[in-house]
């Protein structure tokens, strides 16, 4: 029992850690930030900040790497769902459970995801995240989604652009306070990457 007390206190403490940056972050931006702020705000002392963390790069790149590796796991899980519904449907209006589940769950973390993303925030994240989705999608490793030969334009082209592109519509909804659900935003995004953006426009049946 002493140990499940103390990984609750551990996890408790490593949140309000994120809850204490992501407010900083949205108040005087990240590079502004001293771990003094974030041990203030967090209301701890800073010989716990430094038992979990180095500094605050390390604190924000352990918060990054968990968000990455939670995507990853989501992604790898439902893949095979999406080519098969792929394969056997024509072009459908309806999302894929997959994207329902990650704006799900960027919504559970939409604090962080909107600091983050944010120009107050850390601009290496979105290279991270196309990184990422590059390596998770074609990257050179048997675990890759999908296969370099089949396609029909460069690969690194093709997810440069799903990955700007599915970046650009989440910080749109972030910043603009979320008012659709995570249902309506994974249909929104499944018709857009599906059909394509002139189908999405209305200009192509």
């Amino acid at each position: 029992m002493r140990e499940r007390n103390t990984d609750l206190r551990v996890i408790r403490t490593k949140e309000s850690i994120r809850d204490a940056l992501v407010e900083l972050i949205d108040e005087k931006g990240f590079e502004a930030i001293t771990v003094k702020d974030i041990t203030t705000r967090a209301r701890i002392n800073r010989g716990t900040f430094y038992t979990h963390y180095q500094d605050k790069f390390d604190l924000m790149t352990k918060c990054e790497e968990e968000i990455i590796f939670d995507i990853s796991r989501m992604a790898k899980q439902n893949f095979p769902s999406v080519i098969a519904e792929l394969e056997t449907n024509s072009p459908t209006l309806a999302p894929f459970p997959l994207v329902v589940a990650i704006f799900e769950y960027l919504n559970e973390n939409s604090g962080f995801m909107r600091a983050v993303l944010g120009p107050k925030g850390d601009l290496s994240f979105q290279t991270r995240l196309k990184d990422f989705m590059w390596k998770t999608m074609f990257g050179n490793s048997p675990d890759a989604l999908l296969k370099e030969e089949s396609l029909l334009v460069p690969g690194q082209y093709l997810a440069s652009y799903i990955a700007s592109a599915h970046i650009g519509v989440i910080q749109q909804w972030l910043d603009s306070g979320r008012k659709e659900s995570p249902q309506e935003m994974a249909r929104i995004l499944s018709t857009i990457t599906v059909n394509g953006p002139f189908f999405a426009a209305g200009l192509k049946k």
